[in-house]
């Protein structure tokens, strides 16, 4: 006798580079005129910034994506970067814990949201613990954790064990120094295939997936937030990284985002997927 499988509340993301159909956006403040800019960049500029923003929001839901904007949960510069808050899976979305002090009461805040938006919380990483959003790659069954600057082990092993309950494998990613966090130096385009900036990564914990390496100077094109199997949206900016991801059979929505990028935001970053098919 068989038995058909049996869901029991919301399904989230099954699939971490499935369709994306919903997710949750943190609007630019001010203070990001205050973040720090990448070396020979220049500083971010509010009002673009926010146009920069909207553009994208406008550009998921043509996409047939159900976008929610919401104001900053800290006064951080880099509050924009929703993805530092917390990862969805399956069943539920997990709180991290935030390396920066000032944005170490952003999950609590998020939590709230979350609940009034009828998503159940599936965890959260416990202090003494450090965790950013963003040092968490999904692919397939595996979850990438970055190791660098940020973060510590306590966080990475209280993370591990919530995604090994999620049935995730949890493969720890070195970084280079330097680099913020792995979101930006890496991002998933389908479900057996990343797209890397190889010189900045430990390119053995990806072993056994495909990888599209990209040019050194073009590093943060591999921050590409994926909307589906083998569709991202990217920064227009690096037209060599998205030539060879359409060589690669990638469709790539190339939007404008120079802003963000001054101050080494990835698109991956300003996007907190909560539904994927």
């Amino acid at each position: 006798m068989t038995h058909a499988a049996v869901e029991y509340g919301p399904r989230l993301v099954g699939t971490p580079t499935g369709t994306l159909r919903s997710a949750v956006l943190v609007r630019p403040s001010q203070r990001i005129e205050l973040a720090t800019p990448r070396d020979g960049e220049p500083g971010a500029v509010f009002t673009r910034a926010v146009e920069q923003h909207e553009v994208l929001a406008r550009t998921l839901r043509s996409l047939g994506v159900d976008v929610s904007v919401v104001e900053p949960y800290s006064d951080d510069p880099d509050a924009v970067t929703v993805a530092e808050a917390a990862v969805t899976f399956e069943n539920g979305v997990v709180l991290m814990r935030p390396s920066s002090m000032t944005r170490r009461a952003e999950p609590e805040h998020m939590s709230a949201q979350l609940v009034a938006m009828d998503l159940p919380l599936a965890g959260y990483v416990a202090p003494p613990g450090l965790l950013d959003g963003t040092d968490v790659l999904l692919i397939g069954r595996t979850a990438f954790v970055g190791v660098g600057a940020r973060g510590n082990a306590i966080g990475r092993a209280g993370f591990a064990g919530i995604a090994q309950a999620h049935g995730y494998r949890v493969i720890e990613v070195v970084l280079a120094p330097g680099v913020e966090s792995l979101q930006s130096v890496a991002g998933a385009v389908a479900s057996d295939t990343l797209v890397v900036a190889a010189h900045l990564v430990d390119m053995e914990a990806f072993t056994g997936f495909q990888t599209i390496a990209l040019d050194r100077g073009e590093d943060s094109a591999a921050g590409v937030l994926c909307i589906g199997e083998r569709h991202v949206v990217a920064s227009v900016r690096y037209r060599t990284s998205l030539q060879r991801l359409r060589r690669a059979g990638v469709t790539v929505e190339g939007i404008d985002l120079y802003e963000f990028e001054k101050v080494g935001i990835a698109p991956s970053m300003l996007v907190l997927p909560l539904r994927r098919d």
